[in-house]
């Protein structure tokens, strides 16, 4: 019987933002499904690396995207491109260094992945200053690029597009180092079970029209859709799932809104299904989160965009459309007539649907294993040592 001791890899995550939390579960999940002799470790950098800051932070983030999306906005173009501004920035997050070298020194991970760009620049940093040598993996959970995700001593990156990936080879990364697999997705999206079964659970009428409204893991929707009253307008009756995340405030809002529409609405709180949601749906209606856009991809699901996020998001979006992946709506009354369309002429959503059949990665988070286990045996070798042996950590001075 073999009694080795499993090789740890340490994946380091933020919940600023379902996304990157979702990327750790589906790697997490992917290595427990696929190695037997390794365990995955998941840690939120923030709460470990700044449990003071973390709650204060996190609420500003929730807060500020929300009620105040312009600063976020300028923030994020300020720093898109590496300049004396993103560099004083971004060192506000990377004071954690000496946390999370005693993290790695008791863990001793074999790998180091990292699905937030916080954590991507502190293995960095670390790996700069001779105080860590693991391989270190960072996987981008948007389809667009950003300084934050760009650092010298990052051994690999697993991005969600070939656009992603030719930006970060004109951005000066090394092209052995890129590898487009798709933004992973949770094994749940691997295993869907048959259509007819799910429409007997959810005992929907097979011939209505189904659309799936979602507003990410926080529950945010764009202005106008937080009542749901202007799809009453739409003359033939459907079937509409709406998806509220934590948001219960707008649940119950919605609960109560809702109740006499013409329409046969369900409503939900955080959905750990929603991956039969998206199996049984002819439309999503999304703000265009990385993750959730690459989940609704791997469902053969066309996208109507509607309320993009400063940043990121607006990025995101543009990608999508481009790539015939997904409408945008511009307005209220834009969403309410593309629906209508839509009901009438399902000629776009079939021509929709192959499109994203051809490029989809449904084994995304399966590829994104490989090229991790492909970093491990590329960059160590059999004799090298993961850590070096510090015998007085107190007289270490870990600087930004």
């Amino acid at each position: 019987m073999n009694n080795r001791e499993k090789d740890k890899y340490l994946i380091l995550s933020a919940k600023f933002g379902e996304g990157h939390k979702q990327v750790a579960n589906a790697i997490s999940e992917v290595i427990d499904y696929m190695l037997d002799d390794a365990e995955p470790i998941t840690i939120d950098i923030m709460e470990w690396t700044h449990p003071y800051l973390y709650p204060i932070s996190h609420y500003i983030y929730k807060r500020g995207i929300n009620k105040f999306p312009q600063v976020y906005s300028f923030l994020y173009r300020k720093t898109r491109v590496k300049s004396s501004f993103s560099v004083k920035l971004n060192s506000v997050f990377l004071l954690g260094l000496q946390t999370m070298l005693k993290i790695i020194q008791e863990i001793k991970p074999k790998v180091v992945v990292s699905t937030h760009p916080f954590a991507a620049g502190i293995i960095s940093k670390l790996k700069e200053q001779g105080l860590i040598d693991i391989p270190a993996v960072t996987i981008i959970t948007d389809y667009t690029d950003h300084s934050y995700w760009i650092y010298p001593h990052t051994d690999q990156y697993v991005v969600g597009s070939t656009q992603v990936r030719d930006r970060l080879i004109d951005l000066g990364v090394e092209e052995d180092k890129i590898k487009n697999t798709g933004i992973p997705v949770r094994k749940r999206f691997m295993e869907v079970p048959p259509k007819g079964f799910l429409l007997d659970k959810y005992m929907l009428n097979p011939n209505m029209f189904t659309i799936l409204i979602m507003g990410g893991g926080d529950g945010f929707f764009g202005k106008g859709l937080t009542t749901f009253r202007a799809l009453e307008s739409i003359s033939t009756p459907i079937q509409i799932f709406v998806v509220c995340g934590k948001n219960n405030k707008l649940k119950k809002q919605l609960e109560w809104e809702l109740k006499d529409l013409k329409h046969d609405v369900r409503i939900f709180g955080y959905c750990e299904n929603i991956h039969e949601l998206m199996a049984i749906s002819d439309l999503m209606i999304s703000k265009p989160g990385g993750v959730t856009t690459s989940e609704a991809m791997s469902m053969d699901l066309p996208l109507l965009i509607y309320h993009s996020l400063p940043g990121q998001e607006e990025d995101n979006a543009e990608y999508l459309y481009r790539s015939g992946f997904a409408f945008i709506a511009k307005s209220e009354k834009d969403v309410i007539r593309q629906i209508e369309n839509l009901v009438y002429n399902s000629a776009p959503l079939k021509w929709m649907k192959q499109r994203i059949k051809k490029y989809q990665t449904k084994n995304s988070s399966i590829d994104a294993l490989r090229v991790i286990v492909g970093a491990v045996k590329r960059v160590q070798s059999p004799k090298a040592s993961n850590y070096r042996t510090i015998q007085k950590r107190e007289e270490i001075e870990v600087s930004i």
